[in-house]
């Protein structure tokens, strides 16, 4: 997952920033049907606020949120043949309205 500090960032413009490695959990299915990515997402977010943007979510990912992540949490479905359009930016904007980050 580094690889998008490589490719991506400076196409785009952003310093490095930092990442979720998912370790020995990358792609392995789980029999209670939540994403490889939550567990990695929860504990990388230790109880701060966090939304999380992707295309693979379902119930089960937000079920696992809500009872392993204290703070405040956006998990945010958007459809891959779409990407983001201006509803999710809507979304993520009012989930994030409030929220201070401390640098």
């Amino acid at each position: 997952m580094a690889e998008a500090n490589r490719w991506i960032a400076p196409v785009v413009g952003l310093p490095e920033l930092p990442y979720v490695d998912f370790g020995a959990d990358l792609f392995a299915e789980r029999p209670d049907g939540v994403h490889w990515k939550t567990a990695a997402i929860v504990a990388y977010a230790a109880g701060r606020p966090f939304v999380w943007v992707d295309d693979e979510q379902s119930p089960e990912d937000t079920a696992y949120t809500a009872a392993h992540h204290p703070g405040p949490a956006l998990l945010h479905h958007v459809d891959p043949r779409l990407g983001l359009r201006e509803e999710d930016f809507t979304a993520l904007a009012n989930a994030l309205g409030g929220l201070v980050t401390r640098l």
